[in-house]
């Protein structure tokens, strides 16, 4: 069995995969600290959840934008599953073609996107991924990264909105049944979903009017991306494992398989 890692800023989500089928998927908090220790005992625990013995785990792969817990989180897969990691980075064989300024600028987690959505949907795709921050990628049709852009995700907006004023409350992020709100809680949810579904259309647009790339594919994921995906057809397929999968197809690469 594989063990895969995507580390983002909010959470840290794994995945188990017996060969293709991913068979189990967990979350972790990312901004919580831990030891090495800690890190192993709950990884441990989640297996033994999921009736996974840590022996029948052969390989393990991470992807994370968070540096600031990689040491401990290495060395606890090293001391509790007896394992080295490959950590997705620069010289990482992924297939995918850099063609941005500073290639090495490029977070992790959206390679792994890049390399998932070009392998499972073919390109040209745009890859959007609603995390933390809502990254916006333009994949070629032979597997080039052309361009990426970066925007602030739903939550941070969420969280902006109710920290940064006094009266407005902290509130469930949610479609609304219509835009035309009649009091705070659902005019709140009316301006941050429709207002990021507005975002998202306009980026797409915008993307495909000066590449000038016909037939693009737009492949979305990420925690609150299924709420953006379900209320615009720009978005054609929601694949909430693309990360995962991604750092499955990784993994094969380096390993030729």
């Amino acid at each position: 069995m594989l063990l895969v890692l995507d580390v983002g800023n909010t959470n840290i989500t794994l995945g188990i995969f017996k060969d293709e089928a991913l068979v189990a998927s967990f979350r972790m908090t990312t901004k919580t600290p831990r030891t090495s220790d800690e890190y192993g005992l709950t990884i441990c625990g989640l297996l033994n959840n999921r009736k996974v013995e840590v022996s029948d785990i052969e390989a393990v792969i991470i992807a994370s934008v968070v540096p600031g817990i990689m040491h401990s989180l290495k060395n606890s897969i090293i001391k509790y599953l007896g394992l080295m990691p490959i950590e997705v980075g620069a010289g990482t064989k992924t297939g995918i073609k850099m063609v941005t300024a500073n290639p090495k600028e490029i977070g992790a987690d959206r390679v792994v996107d890049a390399v998932a959505a070009y392998d499972i949907y073919g390109g040209p795709l745009i890859v959007i991924d609603f995390g933390t921050a809502t990254t916006y990628d333009l994949i070629s049709e032979d597997g080039s990264f052309l361009a990426g852009i970066t925007s602030p995700g739903i939550r941070i907006c969420a969280d902006a909105l109710w920290n940064e004023t006094a009266k407005l409350p902290e509130i469930e992020i949610k479609k609304p049944a219509s835009i035309l709100a009649k009091e705070t809680i659902s005019s709140m949810q009316a301006g941050l979903v429709y207002g990021y579904i507005g975002q998202t259309e306009y980026i797409v647009k915008k993307i495909i009017e000066e590449s000038g790339i016909q037939g693009i594919k737009v492949i979305a994921t990420g925690g609150l991306g299924k709420i953006i995906a379900e209320a615009t057809d720009v978005i054609q397929i929601f694949d909430p494992n693309l990360t995962l999968q991604g750092l499955r197809l990784i993994y094969n690469k380096c390993k030729g398989k």
